[in-house]
Order: structure tokens, then C-alpha cells, then sequence
């Protein structure tokens, strides 16, 4: 087995804002308590076959409305078919949880890409049955569950997200079954090949001391390998489609999990940390000219094209920082604001206000503007925002003065319980970017990625050489 695998037994998904629950009027008294108890984790009961295809239940409705043949094949991966169905249920699910403007022209954009992947997958599939390997339905639901925690979800809230995309759960278990396959049959094909020396270690603690004085960067990584130069086009105009996606308003992590062939993906595309000169050089200059929170175009790099996303930006460890806390900062008279309403109904049980109150809290750490905060309506209903332009704190209670007075110029204040149901404020004025120092990684952090590097280099050449040897015909 592989030392300290940075290989996931679960891949967690982003499902932004659908993933909240979709109203909060409040139900009937008799029903409150149903809607505030978290369900059991799926029973072993609902697991997939990875080798099988998703069935359709009678209930479920279809992304696609037109008449169609439920179970045409679309494709042939080495004689094994993948069907219309599971086809049009992957790209509703990767539009749902990606938050993928659901438009035809973005359809049309997510299919041939889906489609890929489907293969991949199939293929995956295939190797893991020749070497035996297969997931069990524990294994599945254990998964689910790693991604309900992360989430801050119930198993009914994601059902809800699912049904509003017209997926069955099946194919979100299918593709989490595969996702599995695939890094077990990584771990065992390269069982014992790669090993991190101590000494491999110190030279890169060493390396990374030297550049202590230089800034850093977290960075996530979409990465489309390019493996025959007559492909190259072909794979630019896919980069340039998930940047189209992405810039739409798709989740970056969510869409990094779907469409990137770099074992990041596992983890939203997550690279980790990186200084400035670590990365190739084009890689390297077009994070230097990016601020935190900016999307880069389709980098054409060793291997493939790359779409990076600056997360966080430090800087040099000895740079000097004086850092202000909000309570220390003054507001001004007035400020640009923008008010979230989440209604709890008359006479709201406390268990309600409650689960609510749960919801707003992850809403306050979903938003990251004003013009976010705006779109929170057409994902959920019944809350409500107001834009409220320029207005005087002096017009406002003492309670709403109080949560700005801890917030920062652009920040979300914390949601409080008002008449009128839960609120929360939204400052629209322009976010200061913190400054924050570099430090120092452990040597274990070191050691992982280092591990993570090798593997992914190695699991690239692995899926690299499955397609290569594949007899792949699509209809």
C-alpha cells in the first residue's frame, strides 16, 4: 500500500448555494419537526455496482423532455456501452452541484466534455475489474457522508438539491464508486514505487527556506493534458469552455472535481502553496499579475493547459504587517449595504429558527459580495434581498450597527433573528485584501506533497495510457 496516501476514499463536491435548503417559510406546526431532523446515512441498501450503469426509476424526470430513446448507446468504450441516459443524468448532475447556468448553449458546452469523462471513467472501470478491485456500498455511503460533513448538510437537503436537477441518487453514488475504483486501482498499480527518502524531504525543506522571503501563493488547478500534439486545439477549446463556465458562475472546486485530470481534482483542484519562481515559468508570471480570488485564461504548460485560481496571496515571511481588527476600525456615517431576509412564518417552533439560523450562518460564509448575495433568491426560495445603495447607519437599529461595527469594508455580518425573520447584512463597499506573512510548512506537509507530485504525474501516465490503448467509438 502507498505511505501516507494523499488519495481520497471520498471526493467531496462544492454545491455552492444549491445545496441550501429551498425555502424557509414556515411549514405547518405538525410538520416542523419533520423538516429539521437529519436522516440516517444511506444503508448499505442503495449502493451502486461501479460496472453497471445508473437505472432510471419511473418517478424520475429527465433533463431532456423530448421523446428519446432512454437507452441509446452514445458511445463504445473497448465493446461496453454508455447510454443516452446515464449521459444526460451526469451532465445534469455536474450542472446542478457546479452551479452551471442550466441554458442550451451551456448544455451544449457541458456535453462533449461529460461525455469524455464518462469514458474515462468507463475505462477506469474496466482496469480496476481486471485487477479485481472493487468499492463496496460502505465505502460509498462513507463518502456521502464526508460530503454531507463538509457541507454542513443533511442527506435530505442533498436529495433536495439532486431532485431539483432531475438526478437520482444512483448517479451520484455511481460516480463516487468510480472515483474510488480508480484510486484504488492508482494505489495498487504503483504499490510500493513511490517513496519519499528523508533525505528528499531536507532538500526541499531547504529549497523552501530559500525562498521564505518570497511570496506565496494558494492556488487551484484545472488541468487538461494534451497527449497527442494533434489534439491540441481540440483541448484549448475545452479550457476555454470551462473558463466560459467558470466566469458564468460555476464553482470552481465543483468543476475542478468534474473535468480535471490532474489528481487535484480529487480535492477541488487544490495544488496547496506555492512561491513565486516554484511553478513553471508561464504558470509562475501569470500568477504574479493575478489578485486574490482571480481566474486565469487557459495556460498552455508542460503536458496540457492549465486554469489556475488564486486563493489566497502571502507575502514574504519578513515582510511587516500591522494587522487592524474590525472592532478597532471606525465606521463610516454611511455605507452601501445589501440585506438578506430569510422568513420563519408566524410563530416559528425554536427547533425551526434553529435550523435557519444554521442555514444563514452557511450563507454568510458563501458570500462574497453584494452582487452574490443578489443571486441568493433565484437559488432559494422564499429568501428575499434588498439592495439598500448608500444608507446612514444613524437610520438603523442598534442591533444591526452593532453586527457592522465587527464587519470589514466589503465583509458579511453575522445573521441575527429579527420581526422579520433571520437577516443578514452585506457590506457592498470594496473588500480590503488583507496582507498575511508566509510560513513556515512541517515537514510532514512537505513530505505529502511531494508524494502528492509523484503520484499525480504517475496516475496521469496511468489514464494516459488506458485511453491510448482504448478502441473508443462515439455515436
Amino acid at each position: 500500500m502507498l505511505p501516507r496516501s494523499r488519495i481520497l476514499a471520498g471526493i467531496a463536491t462544492a454545491f455552492a448555494l444549491a445545496a441550501l435548503p429551498s425555502g424557509f417559510a414556515a411549514p405547518p406546526a405538525d410538520q416542523q419537526r419533520e423538516a429539521v431532523v437529519s436522516p440516517a446515512p444511506a444503508s448499505a441498501a442503495t449502493a451502486v455496482a461501479p460496472t453497471a450503469p445508473a437505472t432510471a426509476p419511473a418517478a424520475a424526470a429527465p433533463v431532456d423532455t423530448k421523446p428519446h430513446n432512454e437507452n441509446g448507446i452514445v458511445a463504445l468504450v473497448n465493446d461496453l456501452p454508455i447510454t443516452s441516459y446515464e449521459l444526460r443524468q451526469r451532465m445534469a448532475l455536474v450542472m446542478s452541484t457546479s452551479n452551471i447556468p442550466r441554458t442550451p448553449e451551456m448544455e451544449k458546452k457541458v456535453h462533449d466534455q461529460v461525455l469524455e469523462q464518462l469514458e474515462t471513467e468507463l475505462l477506469q472501470r474496466q482496469e480496476a475489474a481486471k485487477n479485481d478491485i472493487t468499492v463496496s456500498s460502505v465505502e460509498v455511503d462513507k463518502a456521502i457522508q464526508n460530503i454531507l460533513d463538509e457541507n454542513h448538510m443533511t442527506l435530505d437537503q442533498l436529495k433536495e438539491v439532486l431532485r431539483k436537477g432531475h438526478v437520482v441518487i444512483a448517479t451520484f453514488r455511481a460516480q463516487l464508486a468510480s472515483q474510488i475504483l480508480w484510486q484504488k486501482a492508482v494505489q495498487e498499480h504503483y504499490a510500493g514505487r513511490v517513496n519519499i527518502a528523508p533525505e528528499t524531504v531536507d532538500a526541499e525543506m531547504a529549497r523552501i527556506k530559500e525562498g521564505a522571503n518570497k511570496a506565496h501563493f494558494v492556488v487551484y488547478e484545472i488541468f487538461l493534458p494534451v497527449d497527442n500534439p494533434d489534439l491540441d486545439d481540440k483541448v484549448r477549446k475545452d479550457a476555454e469552455s470551462l473558463e466560459t463556465q467558470l466566469k458564468a458562475g460555476a464553482s470552481f472546486p465543483a468543476v475542478a472535481r468534474q473535468f480535471s485530470q490532474s489528481p487535484t481534482a480529487a480535492e477541488g483542484g487544490e495544488i496547496g502553496v506555492v512561491y513565486d519562481g516554484q511553478l513553471a515559468p508561464e504558470l509562475n508570471n501569470a500568477l504574479l499579475n493575478m489578485k486574490t480570488g482571480d481566474l486565469s485564461p487557459p495556460i498552455r504548460s508542460t503536458g496540457g493547459y492549465y486554469i489556475l485560481m488564486l486563493r489566497q496571496r502571502f507575502e514574504p515571511s519578513n515582510a511587516q504587517i500591522v494587522e487592524t481588527k474590525p472592532s478597532e476600525t471606525t465606521l463610516p456615517d454611511s455605507l452601501p449595504l445589501g440585506r438578506i431576509l430569510l422568513p420563519l412564518g408566524p410563530k416559528p417552533t425554536k427547533e425551526f429558527v434553529d435550523k435557519v439560523m444554521i442555514v444563514a450562518q452557511q450563507i454568510r460564509s458563501a458570500v462574497t459580495s453584494c452582487e452574490f448575495a443578489s443571486k441568493i433568491p433565484e437559488n432559494m426560495k422564499g429568501a428575499q434581498y434588498f439592495a439598500l445603495g448608500m444608507t446612514r447607519l444613524a437610520d438603523l437599529n442598534q442591533e444591526t450597527r452593532a453586527v457592522l461595527g465587527k464587519t470589514e469594508s466589503g465583509g458579511t455580518a453575522a445573521p441575527f433573528l429579527s420581526a422579520a425573520g433571520i437577516e443578514i447584512f452585506v457590506r457592498c463597499d470594496k473588500a480590503v485584501v488583507k496582507l498575511v506573512p508566509w510560513s513556515m510548512p512541517t515537514r510532514d506537509q512537505i513530505e505529502q506533497q511531494l508524494f502528492q507530485e509523484q503520484i499525480s504525474a504517475l496516475a496521469r501516465r496511468y489514464n494516459r495510457d488506458l485511453r491510448r490503448n482504448a478502441d473508443i467509438e462515439v455515436r
